[in-house]
């Protein structure tokens, strides 16, 4: 270690006070060995002034006689100076020619000397003889020994000192501590304080006056003693704690909250303490076993360890007897860390039907006579993950503790916002009303979930009918998730009001947050498919989910649809409800659909399409369209944008109608006008200024297009609702909903199969002075609106009639009833 020559600083700054040099030049700072040298030692806050720092580092300590006078005098006048010198004058008043201050006693320039020292600093502070605690910010002459939020408002009411990170071990440490105030007047020390050093510190008194060798306590008591400290480096909030946790790392700066993850698993690697798993309780946050901060241990400073023999015996009525024998000493003290995760044998308990949710006991306590710890862990792909959500009385848990190995998972979960643009705007039209939302600071129809509020809940009322239902939004692990309850209807008559219904809802809900947001392990044993399980299709691809639920004794079911844009962390959800005493679709489970244009923040679930993949990719030709690739097929003879028909099964298109001669009558008041598009080259091969290239996929193929001009279908609310008119009748068929048109005469390419390669290819004159209009490529797909139905189950007309009134608008329900006039 570095320390400074006590006589050689205070004569050298006695000498430029009187403007002279020393004749020789004298060390300041020499090594020696902290286990057999005699030294002082300092501990302070360092103090900034303006933005800058006051203190006085190595260079500036070693160099400072031969400065110019300007900046020789700006040092001698900071306060990090004066500091340093006053720590001198007390050092040799006591008797001691050595000090060191952390300031100027490291030389940070030097990475390995500064991770060197970080890792040697509780050494060097309990080697020392004596340790100057140094309160700035007390003025008056004697020890605060009360709560004083006017004197010390910044610091939670006592001196600065208290709240600084580093400090903590520089008060533990040392054997004789020694405080002072602003004046370096002597105002006490750690054993005669020790009772109010614990009072402010949460320290217990024996530690402070006998240390940590004497009875060393668990981890988690000693991370508690941090909770409330602070560092001006986030990576300081763990590096301050090595010396006290015995633990040696490398320094990282600049890893972040990475830091204090490192700091656990190095603590893991060394010893068997299970308390570190114990932090953070009543907490929401989720994910990873380890804690982000000392902060999340702030409740665990009377926490103890429990021997293997005494925490079996706590718990041997729930362990069943064939268990017992398996929880041998190394089972049980013993949890490597795999790249899988932290292996570990653990008593859990399941949350009844549950294969996602448990509750795990720890071999610790609060406190003497106190159970065990218990911790929630939730199965999600195939570790387990801390999730913080209170086990509410009342929620059944199976009582019988199953010994089960298992991998904690310590890397982070992701995490990230969740929206939800909710339309439930035609919930009305069969007698249900909007009731509220819980909580009820998230009432807007755009709903935005954080890990502070993973969950809201909705609930829809029908007051005749004496019933009502909830539907939770969440998020959990990174995933998105919509659930559906229903009251049964005798349960209203207890004059709950919505917003208890609501309550209790929100904390089933949030308890199985892991199932219903996915885990594949619970969708397995239950047999259905799990929103998890939706993938990113690229950027203009997407996915839609729907599920239809029927409401027990009723012929009400409901149903949400919900349209996911991968890209915009997103979704856009419609409640729907339909009346059927005829529709039964099992117990209500999702049904997902690959869709293309998912991207459109504003279209319609009922508009959504499912495109057709030909089995061969190389049938395909790429084009962008505004600016986005989509992918075409080669148009079948006479081909028309609004066909619709059927695949064959050599994978033929072959057409049955056409959608805008089929609904011609009913069309009069709608608007149907196409949308046009502007059609350019995926990979640049355009020919000239008036020709695109489309390049048939894993081939030299290529259509060159004259003039391409692309057509869709309508996107408004009068063609939707024309496509769900229609959507019984037309289920499983297939809709044209793109074309390309071009001018001239290009039958030698008609179907995509052009011999030249790509770009050097024109049509003749005689071809651009053609006035035929050709259609060389489309895209062919199914509307959402045709297939869900077919998947709810067997559909009869009745049903669809009764349930297409509630979407179809005004002018075609009377165009409907005229025609059936």
């Amino acid at each position: 270690m570095r320390l400074i020559n006590v006589k050689a600083f205070i004569d050298r700054e006695r000498l430029m006070t009187k403007g002279r040099r020393m004749g020789r030049r004298i060390k300041i700072l020499e090594s020696a060995d902290d286990e057999a040298t005699d030294f002082a030692i300092l501990s302070h806050r360092w103090i900034e002034k303006r933005g800058e720092t006051t203190e006085v580092n190595c260079e500036e300590m070693v160099e400072l006689e031969s400065m110019e006078k300007d900046k020789q005098n700006e040092v001698r006048r900071r306060l990090g100076y004066r500091k340093i010198l006053d720590s001198c004058e007390q050092a040799k008043r006591d008797g001691y020619e050595w000090l060191w201050v952390d300031t100027c006693c490291i030389d940070k320039r030097s990475s390995a000397e500064l991770s060197e020292a970080i890792n040697s600093m509780y050494r060097w502070y309990e080697n020392s003889r004596v340790c100057y605690a140094y309160l700035h910010d007390v003025t008056g002459p004697s020890f605060p020994t009360e709560f004083d939020k006017e004197q010390y408002p910044n610091s939670k009411g006592w001196p600065e000192w208290f709240s600084r990170g580093w400090t903590l071990q520089e008060m533990i440490a040392p054997s004789n501590v020694q405080f002072f105030n602003k004046d370096w007047q002597r105002i006490g020390d750690k054993r005669t304080l020790a009772h109010t050093l614990a009072g402010i510190t949460r320290v217990p008194q024996h530690i402070l006056t006998d240390g940590l060798a004497s009875n060393r306590p668990c981890v988690a008591q000693i991370m508690s003693w941090a909770a409330d400290r602070i560092a001006t480096r986030l990576e300081d909030r763990a590096y301050s704690l090595l010396g006290l946790l015995d633990v040696n790392m490398p320094m990282l700066y600049g890893e972040g909250k990475k830091a204090f993850h490192r700091l656990q698993l190095e603590i893991i690697r060394m010893s068997n303490d299970q308390s570190i798993f114990a932090w953070g309780l009543g907490n929401r946050l989720t994910g990873s076993i380890l804690a982000d901060d000392p902060s999340f241990f702030r409740g665990c400073y009377e926490m103890e360890l429990m021997d293997r023999d005494e925490f079996v015996q706590y718990l041997k009525d729930d362990i069943p007897e064939e268990e017992l024998t398996s929880i041998e000493d190394d089972r049980f003290g013993v949890f490597p860390i795999t790249n899988r995760g932290i292996q570990i044998w653990l008593l859990l308990t399941p949350l009844n039907d549950s294969c996602s949710v448990f509750q795990a006991r720890l071999p610790c306590r609060f406190g003497p006579s106190r159970p065990p710890v218990v911790i929630n862990l939730a199965l999600w792909k195939s570790n387990y993950c801390r999730y913080f959500t209170s086990l509410y009385t009342g929620f059944p848990m199976q009582r019988t503790l199953q010994f089960r190995q298992l991998y904690l998972r310590y890397q982070d979960t992701p995490s990230r916002n969740a929206t939800f643009d909710i339309d439930d705007s035609s919930i009305t039209e069969n007698g249900f009303t909007y009731s509220g939302t819980y909580p009820s600071k998230l009432t807007r129809d755009t709903v935005s979930l954080t890990n502070t509020d993973p969950l809201c809940i909705r609930v829809y009322s029908d007051s005749q009918a004496n019933r009502r239902f909830a539907v939770g939004f969440g998020q959990c692990f990174g995933q998105d998730w919509i659930h559906f309850a229903y009251e049964e209807p005798t349960s209203t008559s207890n004059g709950q009001t919505w917003r208890d219904y609501a309550r209790e809802e929100y904390k089933t809900m949030l308890l199985r947050g892991p199932e219903h947001a996915g885990s594949i392990a619970e969708a397995r044993s239950r047999g259905n498919q799990s929103m998890a399980e939706a993938r990113s299709r690229g950027e203009h691809y997407g996915r839609v989910w729907v599920k239809h639920t029927c409401l027990p004794d009723s012929a009400c079911t409901v149903r949400t649809s919900c349209v996911v844009w991968e890209s915009l962390r997103k979704s856009g959800v419609r409640i729907e409800v339909f009346q059927d005493p005829n529709f039964r679709h099992g117990p209500g489970e999702w049904t997902n659909f690959d869709v293309d244009e998912a991207n459109d923040l504003h279209c319609d679930v009922r508009r959504l399409m499912l495109r057709n993949n030909p089995s061969r990719r190389e049938q395909r030709y790429s084009l962008l369209v505004d600016g986005v690739s989509i992918e075409f097929l080669p148009t079948p003879d006479g081909i028309k944008l609004g066909d619709y028909g059927h695949f064959t099964d050599s994978n033929d298109f072959c057409g049955e109608g056409n959608i805008f001669t089929d609904l011609k009558p009913l069309t009069s008041k709608a608007d149907i006008t196409l949308r046009q598009h502007k059609i350019s080259a995926k990979y640049g091969y355009n020919a000239d200024s008036d020709y695109v290239t489309a390049r048939q996929h894993d081939s030299y193929s290529v259509h060159h297009l004259y003039k391409p001009l692309g057509l869709s279908l309508p996107s408004n609310h009068d063609f939707n609702s024309l496509l769900t008119s229609v959507s019984t009748r037309l289920t499983n068929r297939y809709l044209v909903t793109r074309v390309i048109q071009c001018g001239a005469d290009q039958s030698s390419e008609r179907h995509g199969q052009s011999t030249h390669p790509a770009g050097s290819y024109k049509p003749s004159t005689s071809d651009t002075n053609s006035s035929i209009i050709t259609t060389p490529l489309c895209t062919i797909a199914k509307p959402l609106v045709w297939h869900r139905d077919e998947v709810a189950g067997a559909a009869s007309v009745e049903r669809a009639e009764t349930k297409d009134e509630r979407v179809i608008p005004r002018w075609l329900r009377e165009s409907k009833q005229k025609m059936a006039g």
